[in-house]
């Protein structure tokens, strides 16, 4: 796997309100979810649904466990713990300690995208929170793209769920690079996503990296964008890494890729 395609990060939830969903517009059929995009969520200060709690190796024990965000937040405690937005950075030796290990999902059943990243950065595993590490434009993208109203910080990642939206990654342990995954670990990972998307039924599946996509679902000649095939009944798409290294994609048209994904979600 090439550095452009490193994941810098995924997996966790910390408690947060919902915030206003951005835009409106028809979400189309198959999902029966209210109009807008994304749609039907929870009212501000409602719980988004179940979270699921572990990552990886609960889900390869028997696919993904329905759980409460209280239990989700047990399971960040006993995991390392979650920083504070104020918390300061991993130290050097959390950094180490972190690798290898697997934290949370943040699912609910029926979101309207399930993103997957490739697997826990270290500074994700030590945080709780995904996408965390400096430099990652996950969040920017997001929020360019239309799904956020505005951008927010990694520990805010628990209004996703109230505005339609998810975070699980391909391979459940962390490493400093995406590039120590195993191919037969991609694969792996691969079969385990697809039972949680058959469990969670996400209206859409975008995964971020196309590299770990080629290789965990065999499909070597896939590019960016909607894909034509489905996973467990929701839609595929494939989206940039959003690590700082890919340096083939800048803010903006890593932005304008998300929009893509939101666009189609819209119509």
């Amino acid at each position: 796997m090439s550095p452009a395609d490193r994941a810098d990060d995924p997996a966790g939830s910390r408690p947060g309100r919902p915030v206003a969903r951005a835009g409106s517009g028809p979400r189309g059929s198959q999902s029966g979810r209210r109009p807008g995009p994304p749609s039907g969520r929870p009212p501000a200060g409602a719980p988004p649904g179940a979270a699921d709690a572990t990552l990886g190796t609960a889900a390869a024990a028997g696919g993904p466990p329905d759980a409460t965000p209280e239990t989700a937040n047990a399971a960040r405690g006993s995991s390392g713990g979650t920083r504070g937005a104020a918390g300061g950075r991993p130290t050097k030796d959390e950094l180490a300690a972190a690798a290898d290990r697997t934290i949370p999902d943040l699912i609910a059943p029926g979101l309207d995208v399930l993103f997957v990243g490739i697997n826990p950065g270290l500074w994700s595993a030590a945080t709780g929170w995904h996408f965390a590490r400096p430099g990652n434009r996950f969040w920017p993208a997001l929020h360019r793209g239309g799904f956020t109203p505005r951008q927010l910080h990694p520990s805010e990642q628990d209004q996703l769920p109230g505005l339609g939206l998810g975070i699980t990654n391909m391979v459940a342990r962390a490493s400093a690079r995406a590039d120590e995954l195993t191919p037969a670990e991609l694969v792996a990972g691969a079969e385990i996503l697809t039972g949680k998307v058959a469990h969670y039924r996400p209206a859409w599946v975008a995964v971020v990296g196309v590299t770990a996509y080629r290789i965990g679902f065999a499909r070597p000649k896939a590019g960016f964008g909607p894909q034509p095939e489905t996973l467990a009944g929701a839609r595929l798409w494939v989206l940039p890494n959003p690590s700082g290294l890919n340096a083939h994609f800048t803010p903006e048209t890593l932005g304008a890729a998300f929009g893509e994904l939101r666009a189609a979600v819209a119509g």
